[in-house]
């Protein structure tokens, strides 16, 4: 445990990516989609990008700060919250200043720029309040509880593994599966990562997911795994709205861990054109009274879907199912 000569904010910094991009000379900057990132494992891929020969990368932050680091009667003053990026290999340090959304508000955001050269690998995203105390500027009175790592090389968006995903066979399988033997899949969302059951004893399930090449079980592998996703969306964001710590007041407070930043992602798409800490307000009020939370279903399907790429793996496989019929028949 660290101990500071100064007083320190108390509470939980929270640290988001939500966006990537990259930048080749001469050439437009290419956004990577959501499946550059996992909320899950803190992690984006920029080796998803289509464009080989980038030389700059660009990250959207956000993050949430306790509410305390900008009361007017706080220990300190000054108040900036910066984004933090360290690579190792190359003794890289590359950091951003981020602005608040609303004056004296939680939710910060800004973009931070590095040098495809001046990462190796693997470099550490994070998050520092950084303020005037006892009058000595430039003292990090918090950090985020959780950091984000930028894969480099990477286009699959994982620390160890994005989910974690268990194969077995449903008929013979633990007791509370068994009861699901017509499925292909079921979704755990109540350990420290989500977890995807796949029943192996449903015919064809493992063809199609180990199905590589141009034939028609190759075709529907991306649907079927984007389809698989979304059901982890939506499992994980139930699990996450139904756990929620309350304070007094009956205020619904964010998770830590991946349950929030899960929240953070959707929350946009559920409840739009609010503040976050609004559309959980709005999550938990109808989730616990009497009338709303059934109309709000259709809403975090769609934005489980969003997030899961489906629109886009169901059109690809379309098209390219269409293409392989006209092949056959010419």
């Amino acid at each position: 445990m660290k101990v500071f000569p100064y007083e320190r904010l108390r509470g939980t910094v929270s640290l988001r990516v939500d966006a990537a991009s990259v930048k080749a000379p001469e050439q437009p900057r290419e956004r990577l989609d959501s499946r550059a990132r996992s909320v899950v494992e803190r992690v984006v891929a920029l080796g998803l990008a289509d464009t080989e020969d980038w030389e700059a990368a660009a990250l959207t932050v956000s993050a949430t700060i306790p509410s305390k680091a900008t009361d007017p009667d706080a220990p300190w003053s000054d108040v900036v919250v910066v984004a933090v990026l360290t690579d190792k290999a190359t003794n890289t340090r590359v950091t951003a200043k981020l602005v608040p959304e609303a004056e004296g508000g939680r939710e910060w955001r800004g973009e931070l720029r590095v040098l495809r050269a001046d990462l190796f690998d693997r470099a550490a995203l994070t998050i520092q309040v950084v303020a005037t105390v006892d009058g000595v500027p430039g003292r990090i009175i918090a950090e985020a509880a959780d950091d984000w790592i930028i894969d480099a090389r990477s286009d699959t968006p994982t620390r160890e593994q994005s989910f974690d995903i268990k194969e077995v066979g449903f008929a013979k399988g633990p007791g509370w599966l068994r009861k699901f033997t017509d499925a292909p899949w079921i979704v755990n969302a109540s350990g420290t990562l989500p977890t995807v059951h796949i029943n192996t004893d449903f015919a064809g399930i493992m063809d199609v997911l180990g199905a590589e090449g141009r034939g028609p079980e190759a075709l529907v592998n991306e649907m079927v795994v984007s389809q698989m996703a979304a059901d982890v969306w939506i499992a994980v964001f139930h699990s996450a709205v139904g756990d929620l710590d309350i304070e007094d007041d009956g205020t619904p407070l964010f998770p830590h861990g991946w349950q929030g930043e899960v929240l953070r992602e959707m929350l946009p798409d559920v409840v739009p054109d609010r503040t976050l800490e609004d559309a959980l307000r709005e999550v938990h009020r109808r989730r616990t009274g009497a009338t709303g939370w059934t109309e709000l279903q259709p809403r975090i399907q769609y934005a489980a879907m969003r997030r899961a790429e489906v629109p886009r793996a169901l059109s690809e496989t379309v098209r390219s199912l269409e293409k392989l019929k006209r092949e056959d028949e010419a």
